[in-house]
């Protein structure tokens, strides 16, 4: 994002936790924090601190969370929310806190106290190429600490942005009215070609629903002679559909595919409206294997299993063979469907419980079971040998802080339970 006329400094947390030096090297006149919804309370807090540093400072929240909820944002130490793409809103906030011009009217921007906004134009938001190229240089001290398991360091670019479908679990679709936004190929490419990095996230909500504009673009990284290694999300069916657009894919440096297989059950996928099988997750996984890409399953729990459904979902693992899932429990965060079906019905509204560890919903069984059972999950559900292939992925040097952050949440995962006390 480029400010011709503002000094900008991008701090970021995870890495940098010390807030208060920041502020004091920097003196901003504009602070601007995103959030997903598990860091609404964070970010109101991190807010009310840059207030109590300066009380002029101009507060500014946007995001996802912003997004969906933007009156979950109402404090006196936030000055705007950002509804939307933020990328022009910001841009004009920025030129009217430099002129001294009312924020009132700024498309897609919420000011306190008021929730009217002016609509974002979806002719200009739906443009992805219009958006000026990252600026880089901006994460250049944390860049080599950005990394994925052994992926490091790992880049980020966005090539698209919603979906299509309508997964009752999930709001993306909704924040571009179910459009599929894409960029040009050609753009991507430039882009790529000034990325350092060796390893390549596609940032996108879902990267292969477009199968010819993703074997055009992978026709033209293969002629660029760009050569980095590529982690993307893509749905199973479109797996299963489209083998040969991850063929093309691996030859130009695929390595990594993260896959919302969701459920070991059609009832089950079938009630998150996934519109995918069984059969195309099994389908998705054998191709994947067969072109020895690593699959990062993503697999959901939901609060009716039981000791039994915790078992068939090991049995279903080990069947497939998947050396890298990943289990999260099945959360009804707002804006989706489901939360809208089932908010009166949560034991919570703490967003410090949607961490998807946390269930929002009753269990069949009591908490102590379900979180035993989720705990016996993380730790059989890969076998001794593939536990073993999992931890040669990683420099030597690495495997005691792995094996720490393992067993560090399979205990939190265990106690969960009492977190509700």
């Amino acid at each position: 994002m480029q400010y011709p006329d503002a000094d900008v400094r991008i701090l970021d947390q995870r890495l940098d936790g010390d807030l208060h030096s920041a502020l004091e090297a920097f003196a901003p006149d504009v602070v601007g924090i995103t959030a997903y919804t598990v860091h609404v309370n964070t970010v109101r807090r991190l807010f009310d601190s840059v207030k109590r540093w300066n009380p002029n400072v101009l507060t500014v929240v946007g995001g996802h969370h912003a997004t969906v909820a933007p009156r979950d944002f109402r404090s006196p130490s936030i000055d705007l929310t950002v509804v939307g793409e933020g990328v022009q809103p910001l841009r004009q906030i920025v030129r009217h806190r430099q002129r001294g011009i009312p924020f009132r009217g700024i498309p897609g921007v919420v000011t306190a106290g008021d929730d009217a906004f002016v609509p974002v134009d979806e002719t200009v938001a739906g443009d992805l190429d219009a958006l000026p190229a990252p600026a880089r240089r901006l994460t250049a001290e944390h860049r080599s600490r950005y990394f994925c398991d052994w992926l490091r360091p790992l880049a980020s670019i966005r090539t698209s942005k919603g979906c299509p479908y309508r997964c009752r679990f999930c709001a993306l679709w909704k924040l571009t009215g179910g459009r599929y936004l894409t960029r040009s190929p050609e753009r991507v490419v430039h882009e790529l070609a000034g990325i350092a990095e060796e390893n390549v996230f596609f940032a996108d909500d879902e990267s292969l629903i477009d199968a010819q504009r993703m074997k055009t673009l992978a026709a033209l990284i293969g002629e660029s002679g760009i050569r980095k290694r590529y982690f993307l999300y893509g749905r199973s069916d479109t797996i299963a559909r489209h083998p040969d657009l991850l063929e093309a894919w691996r030859k130009i440096g695929l390595t990594r595919v993260f896959v919302g297989l969701e459920f070991f059950r059609d009832e089950d996928l079938a009630y998150v409206h996934k519109r995918s099988t069984t059969t195309d997750n099994e389908a998705a996984v054998a191709i994947l294997r067969d072109l020895d890409i690593d699959i990062y399953a993503s697999l959901m729990l939901r609060p009716e299993f039981e000791r039994r459904d915790f078992r068939a979902l090991r049995r279903y693992c080990r069947t497939l063979g998947l050396d890298y899932p990943s289990f999260a429990v099945l959360t009804p965060l707002p804006g989706t469907e489901l939360y809208a079906e089932v908010k009166d019905d949560l034991l919570t509204h703490d967003y410090d419980y949607f961490d998807f560890i946390h269930t929002l919903l009753p269990t069949h069984t009591t908490l102590k079971e379900f979180y035993q059972h989720y705990a016996w999950l993380l730790n059989t559900a890969l076998s001794p040998r593939q536990k073993v292939s999992f931890l040669r992925k990683f420099p030597i040097g690495e495997l005691g802080p792995i094996l720490t952050r393992s067993v560090r949440i399979q205990r939190r995962v265990r106690n969960a339970w009492k977190d509700y006390d």
